[in-house]
């Protein structure tokens, strides 16, 4: 990939061959259509990835942004191409985004919504991004998702697991491809009645923003529903790094599960902290003291080593599924970084070209446009098996994975083992569910 000059903040832009555009659809030449926020007017158009390269989410970040870098390369024609030769739509050429190359720049979130609207801001405002993605956060990506429609660009959010992404904070510049905390739950809850049996008392660590909320109400209603009794419900801060203090009373609480509703190093150190604490050793009320991670990743779990052996959670994807598109992904991930990619870079590559996708489908980068072509979308080929963007909320419904710590991992990456594929139906929920409520989608917002 040929290097590109650097933008203001130092960052680089890359890329590779330019070529032709397609002409505007004819609805879109109608007065008020052609002019919209960071229109592309040379050759080039700048992507903004907005990842979280400080705080408790580093990690995740860190691949986000290695998973952006490869998205650029394809879509220019660089690299073996990846999921490009997979993804059901042909639309994409490997000439750039309707010809115009590729091009980016990256902020760092902090993990802080005031932080990540910021830089998002001034990638809009200074650096002319038409599109927006990135996060590994909820808060972050509600936060965001709420500047791009004031700005009128597409924001393709990256790993964000709340519900309230595309339930009472849904908008219509806005798009998810990752799971949420309900799917979570409609995945993890039979599994867990299952091998834990369904007479069990559980007590909730949880992170104290909008993920960690409604993940436990929708893992405490899942569970509940099969005969689980949720004893306690403690929110921690998500800067907490050392949980001894709200491990310790679960000791004396009659419970005999630990759910932890969290996520990254918050999870890493929670989980140590259990361990410590010798609850996998405890036996309560006449049975084994289980712990649970209801949002997993590869990232977390080598984090946290031995102390993930044998616990179960849900994940958006993982590198040893079998399908063209992740056996293409994994193959080109690893020979650009020699090590397999994570759910979250999975996630934001998926996203990356599900955007370019859209626009050369529709033939302008005008965001109604994007936004008229990715409603209803029903695609395959990305690692999920068939996927929709539903338009009502546009959220991704397909396939959610159940996973398990290996009792007795080949390295460091080959941790979590595929115990169930939950097959979509069964994670499905109406636009109007009660966890979904409030707020509307509204209408596309093109800016200038």
């Amino acid at each position: 990939m040929s290097k590109m000059d650097v933008t203001r903040r130092g960052v680089l832009k890359t890329g590779a061959v330019a070529g032709g555009g397609l002409m505007l659809p004819t609805y879109l030449r109608a007065a008020g259509h052609e002019g919209f926020t960071n229109a592309p007017t040379g050759s080039t158009v700048t992507l903004g990835f907005n990842v979280p390269q400080t705080g408790p989410y580093a990690d995740e970040g860190a691949d986000e942004l290695r998973a952006y870098e490869l998205a650029v390369e394809h879509l220019n024609g660089g690299g073996d191409g990846g999921m490009l030769n997979t993804f059901s739509s042909k639309a994409l050429e490997g000439n750039g985004i309707l010809g115009k190359k590729v091009e980016y720049v990256t902020g760092d979130t902090q993990t802080k919504s005031d932080a990540a609207r910021a830089s998002a801001k001034s990638m809009i405002e200074k650096d002319g991004a038409v599109m927006i993605t990135g996060g590994s956060s909820s808060g972050v990506a509600v936060a965001v998702q709420g500047l791009c429609q004031e700005a009128g660009v597409i924001f393709m959010a990256g790993l964000t697991h709340s519900n309230d992404t595309t339930g009472k904070d849904k908008k219509a510049n806005g798009f998810r491809h990752f799971f949420n905390g309900y799917m979570s739950g409609a995945a993890l809850a039979p599994v867990l009645a299952d091998v834990y049996g369904t007479d069990r008392k559980a007590y909730h660590l949880t992170a104290d923003y909008t993920w960690g909320w409604t993940q436990q109400e929708s893992i405490a209603a899942a569970t509940e529903a099969l005969g689980w009794e949720t004893v306690n419900n403690v929110l921690t801060p998500l800067a907490a790094t050392d949980f001894s203090s709200y491990i310790a009373p679960v000791l004396n609480s009659g419970a005999d599960v630990l759910v932890l509703n969290h996520y990254g190093g918050n999870m890493v150190n929670s989980l140590t902290n259990a361990v410590q604490f010798g609850l996998r050793e405890k036996e309560i009320n006449g049975k084994n003291f289980e712990i649970v991670v209801p949002l997993f990743s590869r990232l977390m779990a080598r984090g946290a080593g031995a102390n993930i052996k044998g616990i179960l959670g849900s994940t958006n994807w993982h590198w040893s599924l079998q399908d063209e598109g992740t056996k293409t992904f994994v193959k080109s991930f690893g020979t650009k970084y020699g090590f397999p990619p994570s759910q979250a870079a999975h996630t934001c590559y998926v996203q990356t070209l599900l955007y370019a996708d859209a626009v050369a489908r529709a033939g302008s980068f005008n965001p109604c446009a994007v936004v008229e072509a990715l409603e209803g979308f029903e695609f395959d080929g990305l690692g999920n098996g068939p996927t929709l963007y539903r338009a009502e909320d546009h959220q991704c419904f397909k396939d959610v994975l159940v996973v398990r710590g290996k009792e007795n991992p080949t390295s460091e990456f080959d941790l979590l083992e595929v115990v169930q594929v939950t097959p979509r139906a069964q994670v499905e929920y109406a636009p109007d569910h009660p966890m979904f409520a409030g707020g509307a989608l509204g209408t596309c917002n093109p800016g200038a």
